[in-house]
């Protein structure tokens, strides 16, 4: 399936971080944090502004980002996990 978000929405597939295991403790899947950190899969155009043109997107496909922990929304396609949130909901683009 291929997406093709609209306006200033981007489509993040979460990267997983790396589990630290301690003295052997193993940290059950419910118990772990949201992953913030992700990779663009697709960009819109960007948002039409007041005065009717389009701004230009900041974010490009491939960019790895650090975005909110809550924001956007999931969904499963193809059995991959992915996001689809606003450009707003990206806190950086990882260099």
């Amino acid at each position: 399936m291929k997406l093709k978000p609209l306006g200033d929405h981007i489509v993040v597939k979460p990267l997983e971080e790396m589990e630290v295991k301690k003295g052997g403790v193993i940290i059950p899947d419910t118990a772990k944090e949201k992953p913030s950190k992700g990779e663009v899969l697709a960009v819109g155009p960007g948002k039409i502004t007041e005065d009717g043109k389009r701004a230009p997107m900041e974010v490009k496909v491939g960019d790895k980002v650090i975005y909110s922990k809550y924001s956007g929304n999931e969904f499963k396609v193809n059995d991959d996990e992915i996001l689809v949130m606003t450009q707003e909901d990206v806190l950086a683009v990882i260099e």
